[in-house]
């Protein structure tokens, strides 16, 4: 049985997390700003209020958690915003880099002390973040964080190998949530964190470092 803590846990891919994960028997920490009725009800441990941007907040969740050892961090939480060219918003794209780049690798970074021999790391990215994969353009805020946090996650599977901690970039295919408009083309949460959940349960050093859709499939850069 693993400890494992998730962000963006109110809806979507994060609550699904927590409900697989709780339902084969894992200790699952929930962490989100506000916590919906859904993820409420499952009777996981929610630690709520977290803002992922702000110092302070992150803070917090470190001395909340004492000296828990965790074996997973899955760092879900992550914001779309739409910035086309003809609209280009700076603070939008401040803001997404913010949320979808930055604030992953700060947690992860005051987390270090949670993770021992053999945690894994897992970076929720997005197909959108592959450079060789784009062939339809826009949605530059949301691209360019998601590259952003690959390279993040590039650079963390090399600097955690010598504490034994692996790291894995995953997609979660195009999945029928608020974020992407509740797309009739996605496919259910349920589907893609069983998954998701695979691919972590498959992560090993050797693999550290890899960028995956949720089927297997290995991504381009």
């Amino acid at each position: 049985m693993a400890t494992v803590l998730i962000t963006g846990t109110n809806r979507g891919i994060g609550l699904e997390y927590c409900r697989q994960l709780q339902a084969r028997g894992d200790t699952v920490v929930a962490v989100c700003r506000t916590p919906s009725p859904e993820l409420e009800r499952l009777g996981v441990r929610i630690e709520a209020g977290i803002d992922l941007t702000d110092a302070a907040a992150i803070d917090a969740l470190v001395e909340r958690l004492g000296g828990l050892s965790l074996d997973a961090l899955i760092l879900n939480a992550g914001i779309l915003e739409s910035t086309s060219l003809g609209a280009l918003d700076a603070e939008s794209l401040r803001r997404q880099f913010e949320v979808n780049a930055i604030a992953p690798l700060r947690l992860t970074r005051a987390l270090l002390g949670h993770l021992g021999e053999g945690a894994k790391v897992i970076l929720m990215t997005s197909r959108m973040g592959s450079i060789d994969d784009n062939g339809s353009g826009g949605s530059y805020g949301y691209r360019m964080s998601k590259v952003a946090l690959n390279m993040a996650g590039r650079s963390l599977a090399i600097d955690l190998r010598p504490r034994g901690i692996a790291v894995a970039l995953l997609h979660p295919g195009l999945v029928s949530t608020r974020m992407t408009g509740f797309s009739g083309q996605g496919i259910s949460p349920e589907e893609s964190v069983r998954g998701l959940l695979a691919r972590i349960d498959a992560l090993t050093l050797e693999t550290s470092g890899t960028f995956w859709h949720a089927n297997g499939q290995v991504l381009p850069w």
